[in-house]
């Protein structure tokens, strides 16, 4: 499957892909049959699971009705996605520029900062994400921007909130709170808040340590951006739709953001899709004049056929809601209980159906089982990790030193112990390199 296939994030030379050939549900299994508990939902975009009946006869039907359109003219079932993200959004969120995936959704967002503001400086954190097209790549805080560098994007970086290594040296919630955003503040003024167009934070970082924000600084981060006149932008492009127990992530905290950046989710990745969703003030400022972007793929009808067949399921099946009750009781209450008994985790961090393990080789120093960056020799005890969970069965969303879980937002309470259970073994592999 490596002949002609040119693989991303990846050493070509080296490439061994499974080879995936079904799925249902929680499970998909290769060509030899073994079968993997999904533990990763594929990229945290799987959501509502693996080859789910109602989205499959959703995209038939628009299929046998009209394929493909122009995102220039009307379309029902565009219109009819847009309608019912708007129902659920936060604040005055109400018009949504339609994208085909998350990486594009961030181009436009700050396109859209930019050009209303007239200003062309961004903020984005370190320990961020933000995909790899040219703008998002640039804004991207982790190693693998540094392979695209020069990115010849206009960005500043600042430090967000990390409690368990917080770069202030804090010991309670509320003081890492206080010091990021007296941090923030200081980035804002020292680089001039009247050239600053937008601030761009993942509402819960992702793969960089799923590191869910400590009381009240997304509502500091609201405060500080209005005070200055900054778009905030939530990239909610993994945490959207869900992930964490609401529609958007940011609701979580009783924020409202400018923007917010979505995809995966929103169909579960059936069809690619992403979009802007952007409040009523900003979407006025292109009443009267052209808005200088669009993609030909845009809105697709089988995307968001697929989308509206989503949201429904979401609320017959009760989805918000499972994803709350277990992702507390059975998550979180059964990696905190893991974490007790394997000295090589030294923090359980998460929320929904959103969790990682930061791991350690000592738990009194806190130092990380991989350096930073690791790669090749020096990456090889999570390799080691991430190997004995797929023998056993499972994916894993791993990343540096953590061991991180996002399992499609259906798979059951049951399917979770199961998981549970094999995330107990492979911890063992882990404690194998703790020396402290």
């Amino acid at each position: 499957m490596t002949d002609h296939v040119f693989y991303p994030w990846s050493v070509q030379a080296s490439v061994d892909p499974v080879p995936i050939v079904g799925g249902s549900g929680s499970y998909f299994w290769d060509a030899d049959g073994k079968r993997y508990l999904d533990f990763s939902s594929q990229l945290v975009n799987l959501n509502i699971g693996h080859q789910h009946p109602e989205m499959i006869a959703a995209i038939v039907a628009q299929a046998q009705r009209l394929a493909t359109i122009s995102p220039t003219v009307g379309n029902e079932a565009r219109s009819e996605l847009a309608r019912l993200i708007v129902e659920r959004a936060p604040g005055d969120l109400n018009r949504i520029l339609f994208t085909t995936g998350g990486a594009e959704a961030i181009e436009h967002a700050v396109r859209l900062a930019r050009s209303y503001t007239g200003r062309t400086k961004m903020l984005a954190a370190y320990r961020s994400y933000h995909g790899g097209t040219g703008t998002a790549i640039g804004l991207t805080g982790e190693p693998r921007r540094w392979g695209a560098e020069p990115t010849n994007v206009d960005v500043v970086r600042f430090f967000g909130p990390y409690p368990y290594r917080s770069p202030w040296g804090t010991s309670t919630p509320e003081e890492e709170t206080a010091a990021a955003l007296a941090h923030l503040r200081q980035v804002i003024e020292l680089e001039g808040p009247q050239l600053i167009a937008g601030l761009i934070l993942e509402t819960v970082v992702g793969t960089n340590g799923v590191l869910v924000p400590p009381p009240g600084y997304l509502a500091g981060v609201r405060e500080l951006c209005d005070e200055y006149g900054i778009v905030y932008i939530a990239d909610e492009v993994m945490v959207g739709f869900g992930r964490v127990g609401e529609w958007f992530a940011v609701q979580a905290f009783g924020v409202a953001p400018d923007i917010i950046t979505f995809a995966k989710g929103v169909n579960s990745g059936y069809v690619p899709l992403g979009g802007v969703l952007m409040a009523e003030r900003i979407a006025r400022r292109y009443d009267d004049t052209v808005y200088p972007g669009g993609l030909t793929y845009a809105g697709h009808p089988l995307a968001c056929a697929a989308g509206v067949a989503s949201i429904g399921i979401f609320e017959r099946e009760g989805i918000l809601d499972h994803v709350r009750t277990a992702g507390a009781d059975v998550l979180g209450k059964g990696l905190h209980d893991l974490a007790s008994r394997h000295p090589s985790v030294g923090e359980v961090r998460g929320l929904g159906f959103f969790w990682a393990l930061d791991l350690v080789r000592d738990p009194a120093t806190r130092e990380p089982l991989v350096p930073f960056g690791a790669a090749g020799a020096a990456a090889a005890p999570m390799g080691a990790v991430t190997a004995a969970a797929k023998a056993r069965g499972l994916w894993p969303f791993n990343a540096g030193n953590r061991f991180q879980i996002a399992p499609p937002l259906t798979t059951s309470a049951d399917e979770l112990r199961t998981g549970l259970e094999i995330v107990d073994e492979v911890l063992s592999v882990a404690d194998g390199y703790v020396t402290g």
